[in-house]
């Protein structure tokens, strides 16, 4: 039986996605979500062979090839006066092939965190690492600078690492406000499949993560940034999209999002947590307070965020998703007490 282009495409990325997970029994899982037979999935993985993009490790077993590369920049050479020359040097030649789409969202991505390397690390040397196979495209980008976390930190005086990446979350930060807009970070990980930005031993990314993750993208004891980015080579994403999720009708960065689980080692329960996460929302007319995974809230959190600073600022849509039971039961009794 032959299929139509689509849906043979269709079938190798299922295919590879269930490789790349590595489960075992691919043939069947194929075969059962296609109701093709199994001889059409095992000429499929044939071919991807012969093509070079899996190889057997063993009877049954595969896995996707991946190709690498590495490239080392220093500003001393002229090498970080343009983030244009980056992109066109490491990355380009590598998505050249994709759908526009993609190549649109590594553009504005790629360009915003070299360009944060260029205007904001004082680094000397910057290596760009890419790592991509059939299913998706990674760009680790590592500096040796002065850390992000701690730029932020130190020009706004903040007390602590944890206040730099919180306000990171809600996006309109910059250190350099004449030549930046402060929303490069805040896109470009809305944009991504992953993202991490990983310095002084703290993370930011709104992606869940173990350690291991994190283990294997960068050293806790390495100086500087280190920028982890990954997507599908066949996401159906559109940076236009992902920038009106946030914006007005007349394009101004308007909503912002902060996901708990990102920002506290432990629950939030106290009034200094909340008004650090109120910090700079008068910036926003609707902020999303997102508590997925967070399994509890302190009354004096609770009552800050959605009382204090909502009295003080009508103007601002908070609007809270993600509660469990016990949240939402703490959400309700301090707006009812009000």
């Amino acid at each position: 039986m032959r299929f139509d282009k689509d849906k043979k495409k269709s079938i190798i990325i299922y295919l590879l996605e269930k490789i790349d997970q590595g489960d075992s029994g691919i043939s069947k899982a194929v075969s059962d979500a296609f109701s093709i037979n199994q001889n059409t999935v095992h000429r499929y993985i044939n071919e991807l062979a012969k093509e070079g993009v899996i190889h057997r490790v063993k009877r049954n077993q595969y896995e996707l090839i991946n190709q690498r590369y590495e490239y080392h920049l220093k500003r001393s050479n002229g090498d970080l006066l343009s983030d244009m020359y980056a992109y066109n040097a490491c990355l380009s030649p590598h998505i050249s092939l994709l759908p526009e789409n993609v190549q649109q969202i590594w553009a504005y991505t790629f360009s915003e965190m070299v360009n944060n390397v260029m205007d904001h690390s004082d680094a000397e040397n910057l290596i760009i690492r890419i790592e991509q196979n059939y299913l998706k495209t990674i760009a680790v980008i590592e500096d040796d600078g002065i850390g992000i976390f701690k730029k932020i930190k130190d020009h706004f005086c903040f007390e602590s690492l944890e206040d730099a990446i919180c306000e990171l979350f809600k996006g309109k930060l910059t250190t350099d406000t004449k030549n930046h807009s402060g929303e490069g970070i805040f896109f470009s990980s809305k944009m991504m499949d992953d993202f991490y930005i990983i310095s002084g031993g703290k993370i930011f990314t709104i992606n869940k993560y173990d350690n291991s993750v994190i283990n294997d993208i960068a050293s806790k004891e390495r100086v500087g940034t280190c920028v982890f980015m990954s997507l599908s080579n066949f996401s159906h994403k559109e940076s236009r999209e992902v920038f009106d999720l946030y914006a007005n009708v007349d394009g101004g960065f308007t909503k912002t999002t902060i996901p708990m689980k990102n920002i506290f080692d432990s629950y939030p329960v106290s009034r200094s947590q909340a008004k650090r996460v109120c910090n700079r929302l008068e910036k926003f007319q609707e902020v999303i307070i997102d508590f997925d995974e967070v399994q509890w809230m302190g009354q004096g959190f609770a009552h800050q965020l959605f009382v204090v600073f909502a009295n003080e600022h009508p103007e601002i849509k908070l609007t809270p998703v993600g509660m469990n039971e016990d949240i939402e039961k703490m959400y309700i009794h301090v707006i009812s007490e009000s």
